[in-house]
């Protein structure tokens, strides 16, 4: 973050003794003006104020300056003046109540605006005047810094901010509090005397225990942002959190303490026993969360690594629903975080993603879109609205892709076997791109995107003798995760789809040291249930176990699920002959894990595997589970498979 130097900022540490002294001067002097002309109309609110007893309040008072008054109230409350100061809106403007003040004071646009409104005004509370540099900080500040350096060399903000360096033991904690956020937003730079001596009321406040629990979500939020988490005061503020009543606290306080703890935690602090209240308290309030605080608060949890919150993570998920069209987009990447975190799918929630993404495509930042590709893609959902939006914002903006970006918006097409109708222009500007681009993609990154291809039966010949060539194998290697199983089995099946379905690839073989046995069979894609079920299916129509082999190893890097074997007439074989063997038939038994989510659109994986059995010369047979899953006992089990496999008629070979 960019900050005002001291020398810049001269106000504070480096103004020279003899402005110091003018200023002072100049605010005895307003002073003296201010007591012997009070507001009209107001004597019997002012007369209040000056009869409290035993409290101590501020107003700043202008002229051309601003100058801190003292009144009567505890350093605990915020300026209120109440009763009749509501009428006390003068034509003059030398007063006006908080209320008249702040709807004034949001009906401004610029700080030209706010600083005038101010220098018309003789007496303001505290708090009205942190307001006030909060209004001021928000116009003024965006995402490059500050936007107008002059403003600080302003007479009327210099003047404010004069008082509450020299006048800060005596603000309201509201006061302080909020004008020591609304100056750190500006940037002003932490080690100026002006920061100095609100950061050390602030924690000598803290210290006495003089802090509610707001005002301590408050100076927690200041230190984050100025200090970041090596603060040591956040623990001390975190240890006076335990010690209230949370069940009294706002959704922001509650948002503050999630996010102190985060930084906390992560500096080796454990506090489960607050994190444990505080997730109880969460859960009731999350109907009133808003969009911000739902994704700061599932973020904080995936960062606590709060996985036994089983129920606060479901609520807010489920309350993520409503607020998707609203989310920014850092906001939706931290939702989406926690949905793949905590293992979290809902239908609806893809639903109103349907409806979001494909309408604001156009404007959502590609870091967004690469989430919500990921999401699909990890979460096994075709969602086509989706992926058709995607595949057009692809081919208009790729140029603007970094290149793991590329590879998130593209790979999930492949993982799922899907061809939006867009297909051919969005592999024609991915082809443009790769020959532009190609040094810049990371090894694994670019073989991962290539592998993609293939599944759904596009082929990257012209990027291929770049693969399979003894540097980019010696890169692969050297870079973690090297060549284990799965990276040297997308390099097999790289090179066997281009010996199956590319006869006419010239170019560099894949050696046989960086080729799998076998490609890795993953427990989780066979469904045991429906495999056993099928078996039993299998042997009350073949009539013995021997007639069929399961799980078989084939010369050509695929386990088949199950194997059956027939001589030139058509009769099945014993699965252990050997000769006379004139066809195989493959049963691929594919439980819902083939497939993607609610879908019978098969993964990319099993799709390219049964293509190249077929290459191969089996004849494959596929059984899908939601084929199967209605048939309530063997013999209807069986008279499937033998319309599935034998549709005209079957014989045992003796």
């Amino acid at each position: 973050m960019a900050l005002i130097s001291r020398k810049s900022f001269q106000l504070y540490s480096s103004s020279t003794p003899a402005s110091r002294s003018a200023l002072m001067t100049l605010s005895r002097r307003l002073n003296f003006i201010s007591g012997q002309r009070k507001p009209q109309n107001c004597s019997s609110v002012a007369m209040r104020m000056m009869c409290v007893k035993d409290k101590s309040q501020y107003s700043f008072c202008r002229k051309k300056h601003v100058q801190l008054q003292m009144q009567s109230l505890s350093v605990n409350e915020a300026v209120h003046l109440g009763g009749d100061t509501r009428n006390c809106t003068k034509s003059n403007n030398v007063w006006m109540d908080e209320q008249s003040f702040f709807k004034r004071l949001n009906s401004l646009c610029t700080s030209k605006e706010i600083l005038y409104f101010l220098s018309s005004l003789e007496v303001m509370s505290d708090t009205m005047a942190s307001g006030a540099l909060q209004k001021i900080s928000e116009l003024e500040v965006d995402d490059n810094g500050l936007k107008n350096p002059a403003l600080l060399e302003n007479e009327v903000f210099r003047a404010l901010c004069f008082q509450f360096e020299f006048e800060s033991s005596k603000l309201s904690n509201t006061g302080l509090l909020n004008a020591l956020q609304a100056l750190i937003n500006l940037r002003i730079d932490p080690q100026s005397t002006l920061m100095t001596a609100l950061l050390s009321e602030s924690e000598e406040r803290l210290g006495r225990g003089q802090l509610t629990a707001e005002h301590l979500c408050a100076l927690g939020e200041s230190l984050l942002e100025l200090e970041g988490p090596s603060s040591a005061t956040l623990e001390q503020i975190v240890n006076h959190m335990q010690e209230r009543d949370i069940k009294s606290w706002s959704p922001r306080e509650i948002v503050m303490v999630y996010k102190i703890l985060e930084v906390t935690v992560r500096e080796g602090k454990q506090w489960q026993s607050l994190l444990n209240r505080l997730n109880g308290v969460t859960l009731s309030a999350v109907s009133q969360l808003s969009p911000n605080f739902v994704s700061v608060i599932l973020n904080s949890l995936v960062v606590l690594h709060q996985t036994r919150a089983v129920l606060l993570v479901t609520a807010l998920c489920k309350h993520s629903v409503q607020h998707v069209p609203y989310f920014t987009d850092h906001e939706l990447v931290n939702v989406l975080e926690a949905f793949l975190y905590f293992g979290q799918k809902m239908q609806i929630f893809t639903e109103a993603l349907e409806r979001h993404v494909p309408k604001s495509i156009h404007t959502m930042q590609p870091q967004t879109v690469s989430k919500v590709m990921q999401y699909c893609c990890k979460k096994m959902i075709l969602s086509k609205p989706i992926f058709d939006a995607v595949a057009e914002g692809f081919i208009s903006s790729a140029d603007r892709l970094t290149t793991d970006q590329i590879a998130a918006y593209v790979i999930p097409f492949g993982t799922l076997n899907y061809l939006p109708p867009s297909a051919s222009s969005l592999f024609r500007k991915l082809e443009t791109v790769l020959h532009t681009r190609l040094r810049h993609f990371q090894p694994h990154t670019l073989l991962n995107l290539l592998h993609s291809c293939v599944l759904i039966q596009r082929y990257p010949i012209n990027f291929l003798p770049k693969i399979f060539s003894p540097y980019f194998l010696q890169k692969l290697q050297a870079q973690p995760p090297g060549l284990n199983r799965v990276v040297m089995s997308q390099l097999t099946q790289l090179f066997l789809t281009v010996t199956l379905e590319c006869p006419f690839y010239e170019g560099p073989k894949l050696l046989s040291k960086y080729q799998v046995k076998a490609f890795p069979t993953p427990q989780s894609s066979l469904d045991v249930h429906l495999f056993k079920r099928v078996k039993t299916g299998l042997l009350d129509l073949l009539k013995k176990r021997i007639y069929f082999a399961s799980e078989v190893s084939t010369p050509y890097f695929y386990v088949v699920d199950i194997e059956i074997k027939l001589d030139e007439e058509g009769f099945v074989l014993p699965a252990a002959q050997l000769e006379e063997v004139h066809r195989r038939i493959a049963l691929c038994v594919d439980g819902q894990n083939r497939f993607c989510a609610h879908s019978h659109n098969l993964l990319g994986e099993e799709a390219i595997k049964q293509r190249h059995l077929q290459l191969l010369g089996y004849e494959v047979v596929q059984i899908p589970f939601f084929e199967i899953e209605s048939l309530q006992n063997t013999r209807k089990i069986a008279d499937y498979l033998h319309k599935k496999i034998f549709p005209c008629t079957y014989g045992l070979s003796n």
